[in-house]
């Protein structure tokens, strides 16, 4: 069974930074593109950055030069790096992998900016 955990998230003051970590169990991590998407209250989900399985990353425009995705395939995870965070980015953050058998989602992890 493919399972993805979210963790890293929480409560930050608007310039600080965090470091979400999506692992993933049941599936072949070097051969996955994984993404993050963010939902806030009341709003649509988004896609916010993807890398794919030859490590290219491409991000949404708004968290462009302030967001970076990395992997690591010893321990099946992936990262998003997230600097100089502000309101804006609040929301649930959560891992997917796209799959032609369908998406595989995480349970999601709340990242909340204060002012």
């Amino acid at each position: 069974q493919v399972r993805l955990k979210e963790s890293g998230g929480g409560l930050v003051q608007a310039g600080e930074s965090l470091r979400l970590s999506c692992t993933t169990s049941g599936i072949n991590f070097r051969i996955i593109t994984v993404r993050w998407y963010r939902q806030a209250t009341g709003e649509q989900r988004e896609m916010v950055a993807q890398i794919t399985s030859a490590g290219t990353a491409n991000y949404t425009d708004s968290v462009k030069g302030r967001f970076s995705m990395s992997r690591n395939y010893a321990r099946n995870t992936a990262y998003l790096q997230m600097n100089d965070l502000q309101p804006e980015d609040t929301a649930v953050y959560y891992c997917n992998v796209p799959r032609n058998t369908g998406d595989v989602w995480g349970q999601g992890t709340q990242v909340t900016v204060s002012s």
